[in-house]
């Protein structure tokens, strides 16, 4: 499909680009390393079954429920703008 300027296959070209962005944003928050035994953000004990579960954890289950909240506002994609303004 032919839109205007752009040369063949731009829009699924853009597409995948910000899916592979996304991607990689996500896997860069993965926890790495050694699991921690309490919480680095409030001391409360982090069970074992979570550790196991997750290596490299840093942080209980309500913190990390309270940090992913936090994070997930984040939209790299303008939602409100028109259509024109999604491909400048």
């Amino acid at each position: 499909m032919a839109t205007g300027w752009a040369g063949e296959g731009a829009v699924q070209d853009q597409i995948d680009a910000t899916v592979e962005d996304a991607v990689r944003r996500a896997k860069s928050r993965l926890p790495q390393g050694p699991s921690a035994e309490h919480c680095v953000r409030c001391g409360s004990a982090i069970p074992e079954a979570r550790r196991a579960a997750i290596p490299g954890v840093q942080l209980c289950l309500p913190c990390q429920d309270a940090e992913d909240k936090k994070s997930a506002t984040f939209s790299g994609y303008n939602r409100r703008g028109s259509k024109d303004s999604q491909l400048r």
